[in-house]
């Protein structure tokens, strides 16, 4: 058998090469029983499925490359348009006013108006609190042909203030705050009635109309909207 005589350097030159593999091959299992990390886990055959909470909370669920199992929660806190109301195609956030998240209702153009030649938007706009029973456009064409533009006339100035300040109340009522024949002051001075059938919530006013709330609880910085179908009228 013939014999292979290594030099010493070359016998050096292997016993490093040796040990340097053992050493490699072990440094997965080394960092791996002392915990550490140097780089994010990696999905194995992309098998992390996220499932979304409600809203402010993110859960991520799947397994490692490594084979362990991978499980965080993330949290955000909801800002204001996340509890906007939609109202005339636009959402109306807790951090305008009421007049301002009016403005942007293509359904309240006539109400807009209204306040502005009444006075009275400086008021709905201060700190309040108010509750607004804000009727549409399409509650505006319900009253006799002409009334509308009757009432904007500047000499109408007060009238119309009369009959718009009815429809707010000092205060913050919320739908679940409105309880069934329960009485609101109105800043006219007239009171509303409210009025609750099964889920439907109605507000009445002194002349025996009533109105349907047909989106409660529209919130604002300084207090909150309930969209109506019908004009109250005060009484004389």
């Amino acid at each position: 058998m013939p014999h292979y005589i290594l030099s010493i350097p070359a016998l050096v030159a292997l016993c490093c090469l040796t040990g340097f593999s053992t050493a490699l091959a072990q440094q997965p299992r080394q960092a791996s029983s002392a915990g550490a990390t140097t780089a994010s886990p990696k999905p194995a055959n992309g098998k992390i499925s996220p499932k979304a909470a409600t809203g402010s909370k993110t859960k991520l669920k799947g397994k490692m490359a490594n084979g362990g199992k991978l499980k965080t929660t993330t949290k955000s806190a909801p800002g204001p348009a996340a509890s906007g109301v939609q109202v005339g195609g636009t959402l109306m956030t807790v951090d305008k006013d009421i007049v301002s998240n009016a403005v942007n209702s293509t359904e309240h153009t006539t109400l807009v108006s209204a306040l502005a030649a009444a006075g009275l938007v400086e008021t709905l706009k201060g700190a309040g609190p108010f509750t607004v029973f804000a009727p549409t456009n399409a509650a505006f064409d319900k009253l006799p042909a002409g009334t509308v533009n009757t009432f904007l006339i500047p000499e109408n100035k007060q009238r119309l203030s009369a009959l718009l300040s009815y429809h707010v109340v000092a205060g913050h009522f919320t739908a679940a705050d409105l309880q069934d024949g329960q009485t609101l002051p109105t800043l006219a001075g007239p009171l509303l009635t409210v009025v609750r059938k099964g889920k439907t919530l109605l507000v009445r006013d002194t002349k025996g109309g009533a109105a349907i709330v047909t989106i409660p609880d529209v919130l604002s910085s300084n207090g909150v909207t309930h969209v109506i179908d019908t004009v109250l009228q005060p009484g004389k």
